[in-house]
């Protein structure tokens, strides 16, 4: 493929309500963090009979370090049952600060270790930590061709395996603009690519949601 956009293009809306939060479904948090001009982008999604609904999608322009932590915190907390944190490799200042909010070990020599021990073995990383460090810049490819594949899939009613509400304007708005050459996201031209970022490393991490 060597390019495509609009991969929002559902056949059939899901409806449903973000503010629901279904007790006993799996959820995750996945975070691309500030860097440089770019915003702090947070999405979390849960898991429900078998679609993936996102919960919450935002960016922040120039967040105060302290404010972003303690909003995962509270996300955290206000959901119930979060399976994993995932974060940008990228930044290691924020899934430490991460790490130490949630008492998980922060050791560098550690978590290097358990990366490439998960690496070598075909290992997936949230089982073996909460907070996840995932090496977006080597993976981007991959996660997008996923999220595009979850986002063309359709179930037995039509229905996408993808929900996105309509109040998730920027997120609806990335993937409208998402312009891609071999699988590698073109930002220049893709509106609110950090939230996108955030959304293809959510999606990742279901690997089969049927």
């Amino acid at each position: 493929m060597s390019s495509h956009k609009h991969l929002s293009n559902l056949a059939k809306k899901i409806e449903y309500n973000p503010v629901n939060i279904v007790k006993e479904a799996k959820r995750s948090i996945a975070l691309d963090p500030a860097f440089g001009s770019s915003d702090f982008a947070i999405v979390a999604t849960q898991l429900v009979n078998g679609k993936i609904q996102v919960i919450h999608a935002e960016e922040h322009k120039r967040p105060d370090f302290s404010a972003m932590i303690q909003q995962v915190w509270e996300l955290v907390h206000a959901y119930g049952h979060v399976t994993n944190i995932y974060c940008d490799a990228a930044n290691p200042v924020v899934w430490q600060a991460l790490k130490k909010e949630f008492n998980e070990s922060y050791n560098e020599q550690y978590i290097k270790d358990t990366i490439a021990t998960c690496k070598n073995f075909n290992l997936p990383i949230e089982n073996r930590m909460f907070i996840a460090p995932i090496p977006f810049q080597t993976k981007d490819k991959k996660m997008l061709q996923h999220a595009k594949w979850l986002l063309d899939e359709k179930d037995t009613d039509g229905t996408s395996l993808v929900a996105i509400d309509k109040r998730f304007d920027k997120l609806q708005t990335s993937l409208r603009t998402a312009v891609a050459n071999e699988y590698k996201l073109d930002k220049t031209q893709t509106s609110f690519n950090d939230i996108l970022d955030a959304f293809l490393l959510a999606c990742s991490f279901f690997k089969r949601v049927k």
